[in-house]
Formats: C-alpha cells, structure tokens, sequence
C-alpha cells in the first residue's frame, strides 16, 4: 500500500508527501529524519492521508495535492472534499 499525506507541523504550515510506510514516515519527520522543510518545524502530525495500490498513484496525488492552494489543501483536511 501507498500513501499521500498532509502533515501540520507546529508552525501551522502544511507539508505534503507521499510513502509506502506512513507511521515510519511520520516517525521519521518526529525524529528530524523526514525532509529538510519539517526538520524544523517539529513536533508534526499527520493531518490527513490517502490510500493507493501503486507507488506511481500516490506520488500523481502528491503531485496534484502540492498544486492546491493552502486553503484548498485545509478543506480536505477538515471535510475530505477533494480539491484537484
């Protein structure tokens, strides 16, 4: 399984990424290993995911996601519409 995920990280700004191992992945990002843009704004927490069979679905997703505006991207977050 794959995943696409939004993070909020302390700062209250978003991160999107995509995994196939979404709670090593957050763990990762805790544990400063995650990419360098939530290194520093730790603690974060998984705002919301998404799940796919193929790696190459979830990264079109995380794609289209990094596309979406702020606004966009916390709707999905607190109502799950989809925004692309």
């Amino acid at each position: 399984m794959n995943f696409t995920y939004i993070l909020k990280c302390v700062d209250g700004s978003l991160y999107t990424g995509w995994t196939n191992n979404l709670e090593k992945r957050v763990a990762d990002h805790n544990a400063g290993k995650g990419a360098k843009y939530t290194k520093g704004r730790r603690p974060v927490e998984l705002a919301y995911f998404e799940a796919f069979e193929t790696k190459e679905e979830a990264m079109r997703r995380e794609y289209a996601l990094k596309r979406c505006s702020r606004k966009e991207k916390l709707q999905l977050v607190e109502s799950s519409t989809n925004c692309s």
